[in-house]
Parts: structure tokens; C-alpha cells; sequence
């Protein structure tokens, strides 16, 4: 077990960040890269659990994938057919983003392949999923009729449909694209709010036309992806939102992160920002394969209260544990509702952070879909589980940065699923 302890600074948090890739997009470019025609280059891939548990599954299919550096992944796809039926069960780990769009391209293949992860997955709820993939034609087998995997898939045969998903979900609505893009005919995927659109973004880059209209997305079947060529991978905003909590939280901080990912799905943590009185900007703008980059320069700040509601939840759910560290030191009252995803996520979310942070001397309230947070409140230092979950692991390091006395975190290898280097990178700009 790793333990990472940590103390309130001496001094503010000062420098220049550079956070690892977004870790959607490099599943992401990945996957299309497996099965478009052609090499693609990528740079900036997040070289983390998740992330490799993806390369893992499409390495056991066949495909090609080289890294001559640190810096850069080469794959050589061979196009959907290019997919051979593994001789292994794919397993992905902790990555629900592996799981649900891996089936998604499954279901369009013509042989057999079972999908297993950690204990995590295993509780994780796969129907969402499964059931609209079955509706197309793919057969999909798993504990409780396919609610939770272990899942065995055998593909082919689809047939495009029109779907009104109830939850805004990229990964549903990704699965249920790659798998349209197989099938006959076109198929369309209606949500009630929009979600991330990374998957939609890297289709047309790979060629494919993708049909986007309000919080509407479709394509027609039969389409085969083209090369990316080279994708440069941004630095994730969900990576980079620890770094703006704590110099919003730490007297005196000014940081600047570099080349960051400013995808409008995924800004909703800005948003709550500007919101509280947070003090951010962005500089540098650029368009790196179509998606949004920018330079974004934080200070420290007093807060005010807000509410996180409707369909700004999408746009920040992974990072509404730091956002409730963030409510502890806000003048007044903030509610979060609307966030029911948080109770099925590597853990329960909800509960967790709520535990963790009452532990500290917060006054939190958990409830059905958020919480209910009162602020400020001084905080002390404690021990915290992540239980495995790498989000709940680095809000409660990002905690620990204004609580009183030395807090304590179990689990900790936990966060390397997504930033193996978070704890080096802070540790350096918290140097005297």
C-alpha cells in the first residue's frame, strides 16, 4: 500500500505546471487508430493505468502499437477488420472508458471476446450500455443479464437505430457510435444534456462525417477511418483541476498550467470558478486536431458559495470531489444536485467525499443526487482511504494543503490511473 503524507506550505504555491495528456483523448486515439487505415502518430499520450489497459486490449487483438519514446505511441491500424479475435480476456483494469467503448467496437466484430476488470468494474453498471448495443444486434452475455461483467461479446450484424439515451454519458453515447459506424444504416444517439464530444471531435479528424445538432449525434454505417496522421494530446483539465483548486485555495499561489484542454464539455469547472470568484484565465489559444488548448493562469481567492445543478453536471462530473474541497472554504452555502453519476463511479462518490471531508471538520451534507456544503470551515488534517478511487485520492491531498497537522492518505497508487506523477509534480512547486 502507498501512503502520500501532507502538510499545509509554508510558502504559496508558485510556477509553471505542465499536466500529463487528457486521458479521454488518448483512449480515444487510440481506439481509432486501431481500426482506421493507416499509421497515426500520437503525442503527448497519458502514459497512465487506463490509458495502457486500453493499448493492452488492442496489443491482444493484433494491432500494432509501437512507442519509440516516452513521447510518442505509432500505431499501425489495418482498419475494422484489421481486429483479430483475442486469444486472452481483454482486461481493462479500472477503466471504465476501456470497458464500455471497447464494446461498442466489439459489438460490429464477427468473433467472440470477453471483457473483465478490477472489483471496481465489476460493480460498475454496464446495461446502460449493453442493452441499446444488444437493440443494434450484438449478442452480449454477463452477470445479471449483462448488468455488470465480467461480459462476453460476440459481434456483427448491426443494424443502426435511433436512441434517446435518460443520462448525458459520452461513453454510452461513444459505444453506441463505434458500434453505429459498423452497422447498416444510420444511427443516432439523443441525450438530455450534452456530454464530453472527444469521440466526436476524433471521428471527423479521422475522416468520418458525424451529424451534430444540439444535444443530437449520429452517423451513417459503413464509414472507414482515414490516418489521423499525428494527434497531439492537450494536458487534461480533470488533471489540471487540482492545480486550480490549490492555488485557489493556498494564499498567495499564482501558477501558470500550459497548454491545457479547453474542450466546452469539459469546462464546467471554470465555469463554477468565475462562479465562487475564482480568479482564472486563459491565454495562448490554440486548436490542436480539433480541440480547444489554452495556457491557464490561477491566483488564490476568497470564495463565495454557488450552485452546481442540471446540465452543468456533465461538464464537471470527475471533478466534483475537488470542487466540494473547494465549497469547505466558500462564504455561505453550496449545493450540488443532479449528480446521481457520482453514486457509480470507482466508488461512491458521494458518500466518500462527504466521509472524508466531515472527517476533517467540514460541514457536509450527502443527499441522494450531491450534497449540501457549509463554509468556511477550518479543516484538520486526518487519515483518508481513497478505496481505491484516484479522484477521491487527490482531492483529499489538495485538502490537505490548507488543513491543519499532517493528513494521512491510504490507497494512494490509486491516482496513478490517471496522473502517475501527481505527487512529484506538487512536491516540486512546494519546494523552499
Amino acid at each position: 500500500m502507498t501512503v502520500i503524507y501532507v502538510e499545509k506550505p509554508s510558502q504559496p504555491l508558485t510556477g509553471t505546471v505542465h499536466v500529463p495528456g487528457d486521458k479521454s483523448i488518448s483512449h480515444r486515439a487510440v481506439m481509432l487508430g486501431a481500426v482506421a487505415d493507416g499509421l497515426t502518430v500520437i503525442h503527448g499520450f497519458l502514459m497512465s493505468e487506463d490509458c495502457l489497459r486500453t493499448v493492452d486490449c488492442f496489443r491482444k487483438m493484433g494491432v500494432d502499437i509501437s512507442t519509440p519514446s516516452a513521447q510518442e505511441m505509432r500505431i499501425l491500424g489495418r482498419g475494422w477488420e484489421g481486429l483479430q479475435e483475442p486469444e486472452e480476456v481483454l482486461d481493462v483494469g479500472n477503466s471504465g472508458t476501456t470497458i464500455r467503448l471497447l464494446l461498442g467496437i466489439l459489438s460490429g466484430r464477427p468473433f467472440h471476446a470477453v471483457l473483465q476488470g478490477d472489483s471496481s468494474i465489476a460493480r460498475r453498471p454496464m446495461k446502460r450500455v449493453v442493452d441499446p448495443l444488444r437493440a443494434m444486434g450484438a449478442r452480449i452475455d454477463g452477470r445479471q443479464d449483462g448488468q455488470y461483467a465480467p461480459l462476453a461479446v460476440r459481434g456483427g450484424g448491426l443494424t443502426g437505430r435511433d436512441f434517446t439515451s435518460l443520462v448525458a454519458s459520452a461513453q454510452v453515447k461513444s459505444a453506441i457510435l463505434l458500434a453505429g459506424l459498423q452497422a447498416t444504416g444510420k444511427t443516432t444517439v439523443r441525450e438530455p444534456y450534452p456530454s464530453r464530444d472527444h469521440t466526436e471531435r476524433m471521428l471527423s479528424a479521422f475522416g468520418v462525417t458525424v451529424h451534430q445538432e444540439g444535444t443530437t449525434s449520429a452517423v451513417e454505417g459503413g464509414q472507414r477511418l482515414q490516418a489521423g496522421g499525428t494527434i497531439r494530446i492537450p494536458g487534461d483539465i480533470s488533471s489540471a483541476a487540482y492545480f486550480l483548486a490549490a492555488a485557489t485555495l493556498v494564499p498567495g499561489s499564482r501558477l501558470m498550467l500550459k497548454e491545457v484542454g479547453i474542450n466546452p464539455t469539459r469546462t464546467g469547472l471554470l465555469d463554477v470558478l468565475q462562479a465562487m470568484g475564482g480568479k482564472v484565465s486563459m491565454t495562448n489559444r490554440q486548436t490542436w486536431g480539433g480541440e480547444p488548448v489554452a495556457d491557464l493562469f490561477v491566483e488564490s481567492a476568497r470564495l463565495q458559495a454557488t450552485t452546481i445543478e442540471g446540465a452543468l453536471i456533465p461538464r464537471l462530473i470527475d471533478e466534483l470531489p475537488v470542487i466540494a474541497v473547494l465549497a469547505t472554504q466558500a462564504e455561505g452555502t453550496t449545493v450540488i444536485r443532479d449528480a446521481q453519476e457520482l453514486r457509480v463511479k470507482e466508488t461512491d462518490r458521494i458518500a466518500t467525499v462527504s466521509r472524508f471531508l466531515t472527517d476533517m471538520g467540514a460541514k457536509v451534507e450527502p443527499t441522494a443526487d450531491g450534497m449540501v456544503i457549509h463554509g468556511p470551515t477550518p479543516l484538520k488534517g486526518t487519515t483518508v482511504d481513497t478505496a481505491g478511487d484516484h479522484r477521491i485520492g487527490m482531492a483529499a491531498f489538495v485538502a490537505g494543503l490548507i488543513a491543519e497537522g499532517t493528513t494521512r492518505i491510504e490507497r494512494a497508487e490509486a491516482i496513478n490511473v490517471s496522473f502517475p506523477t501527481f505527487a512529484q509534480q506538487f512536491r516540486q512547486l512546494l519546494r523552499p
